[in-house]
């Protein structure tokens, strides 16, 4: 059965409607607000999920954490992406893109390499290499800034699946409806405010200020929550 799908009406197919990535993760929190007090924990997919994230779990009062997970770039575009790789290696597949771009096996590995070592580099500084939590019998909110093809998230639903949570929840601020109802099969809810029609579709444009953050940007937040020890 497809997920339960909420949104914003007011916000449906508007751009700049959230001034950054923390009041997007606010607006957020409010329509998650009945998890509060419950067994659910929140996982962001950094870096622009982190102060999402951190928003949503602050409000909530819930346990925060990090779900290493990178798209692989399109050769020549690293804006695009024609996969998505996790830190255990769980590796998604656009399969109709891979095809039109003639990619090989050889071709993928070769372009998945530094993506491998990159989900490392940020377990390192953004996670310490701590263990994963335990997810069994958990409700798991997945979080990112917004979506766009959603490979990444997906893969992330895929190994938290296999985690056996109790809920699995998407909970991004903004989204194609397309996206939206294709992830609506993997998962028990989406919570998406911005859900947008048409073919051209940004995350940026949902956002007043949005830029892309650093690493010492993410690493920062973390310290500031006490979730990885100061410099």
């Amino acid at each position: 059965m497809p997920a339960e799908i909420i949104e914003d009406r007011e916000l449906q197919d508007r751009e700049s409607v959230f001034a950054d990535r923390e009041e997007a993760g606010e607006r957020l929190a409010d329509l998650l607000a009945g998890y509060r007090g419950k067994d659910a924990i929140v996982l962001a997919i950094p870096s622009g999920g982190v102060p999402v994230g951190l928003a949503i779990a602050d409000r909530l009062g819930l346990p925060f954490d990090l779900l290493i997970i990178r798209k692989i770039p399109v050769p020549g575009n690293t804006e695009a992406g024609f996969g998505a790789l996790s830190l255990e290696g769980d590796l998604l597949l656009n399969e109709l893109l891979v095809a039109d771009l003639g990619l090989s096996p050889a071709e993928i590995e070769r372009l998945a390499a530094p993506v491998r070592a990159e989900l490392r580099a940020r377990n390192t500084l953004f996670r310490e290499d701590r263990p994963f939590p335990a997810l069994a019998g958990r409700t798991v909110m997945l979080v990112d800034d917004g979506l766009a093809s959603g490979s990444t998230m997906l893969a992330g639903v895929r190994l938290v699946l296999r985690r056996q949570p109790a809920e699995t929840v998407i909970a991004v601020p903004t989204a194609p409806r397309r996206t939206v109802e294709r992830l609506a099969l993997e998962v028990g809810r989406i919570i998406c405010p911005n859900i947008r029609s048409g073919p051209i579709f940004a995350v940026a444009s949902a956002y007043r200020n949005w830029y892309d953050l650093s690493r010492q940007e993410v690493q920062e937040l973390l310290r500031r929550h006490g979730l990885i020890a100061g410099p």
